[in-house]
């Protein structure tokens, strides 16, 4: 196996990112996830190898990492029955990353203390032929939550200005016209239509949270060979993986663009070190629950003549009692 590195200082209280480097004052006690210096601000250009994919732990052992994301779960279950009752607002977590970032296990993890009849998770693999002859917004737009839910994308959209950049021939599958591949500003182009895209959702109620899995090229390689040593796991590898494995640089590139151009104040990426599985799961479920508390949500108030209904109907289920 693959030796782990030594950890990354701590992001903690009082740690605000300038650009892209961190400055650390200690925690003087528990520690709290604070998120600012997870954030892509608007307009920041994005170099990767100044972003961390590891981070001094939030928890002290198995059992307080536990603890500490039950205590999440909880404040995003309260949250939720606010949100579905509020019917005002939805919510969109988008999910990227390279391959073994952990984005199934932290959608599992951080999501599995809500209830399901409010939350929908979709996975967006090679499109259809029927997707193919739409633009490339269509088949992800058609999945968006409805008010009152939240919805999870598990890849998305952002396929298009990722893998489509780092494989061109994808391209052609597309049956793009011919003036759109021209002027060569495809990818600027389809920045525009994204964040475009993102701010008509957000003036209509749907706010949206974009996580990417910040995670090292060591740290995948050990992922890797745990997959092809476990023969429960032997499903989750294929040479096709090793094959993307050595485009590395090219999708480190695509990301940052990528990251550099769709980070809005309305529609925000935050890079989540992604080396430490755990970490990670409590700087997501921490980002959801204060995206759901800044939305201002109260539960409906009954008018006084609903109330005075409701209050004739409950004389009449005590008489029957």
């Amino acid at each position: 196996m693959l030796p782990r590195p030594a950890a990354k200082p701590a992001v903690g209280a009082r740690e605000f990112a300038h650009g892209a480097n961190f400055v650390i004052v200690a925690e003087p006690s528990a520690m709290k996830i604070h998120l600012k210096p997870f954030r892509v601000r608007h307009g920041q250009r994005v170099d990767l190898k100044q972003w961390p994919t590891e981070v001094k732990p939030f928890y002290q052992s198995r059992r307080d990492y536990e603890k500490l994301l039950a205590s999440h779960l909880e404040d995003l279950r309260d949250r939720q029955t606010l949100l579905y009752a509020h019917d005002r607002y939805a919510l969109l977590l988008i999910f990227q990353a390279m391959d073994a970032a952990g984005k199934d296990g932290a959608i599992k993890h951080v999501m599995s203390g809500v209830n399901p009849q409010g939350c929908q998770v979709f996975s967006f693999k090679h499109p259809s032929a029927e997707e193919l002859d739409h633009d490339f917004l269509w088949r992800t737009t058609r999945c968006l939550p409805e008010r009152g839910r939240i919805g999870i994308f598990n890849r998305s959209y952002y396929e298009e200005v990722l893998i489509a950049r780092v494989h061109p021939n994808i391209l052609a599958t597309e049956s793009l016209p011919k003036e759109a591949l021209d002027d060569g500003g495809l990818w600027q182009h389809r920045y525009r239509s994204i964040t475009d895209l993102e701010k008509h959702l957000d003036r209509n109620g749907t706010r949206i949270v974009k996580f990417f899995l910040h995670l090292s090229k060591a740290e995948q390689a050990r992922r890797f060979i745990a997959r092809i040593d476990d023969p429960e796991k032997n499903f989750k590898f294929s040479a096709a993986d090793m094959a993307e494995r050595k485009l590395w640089p090219e999708y480190q590139e695509a990301y940052e663009a990528c990251l550099s151009a769709t980070s809005t104040k309305h529609a925000p990426w935050y890079i989540v070190p992604a080396d430490d599985k755990e970490n990670a799961r409590l700087i997501i479920s921490r980002v959801i629950v204060e995206t759901l508390d800044s939305l201002k949500m109260s539960f409906p108030r009954a008018s006084k003549k609903q109330r005075r209904e409701l209050k004739k109907l409950r004389a009449r289920l005590a008489a029957k009692d």
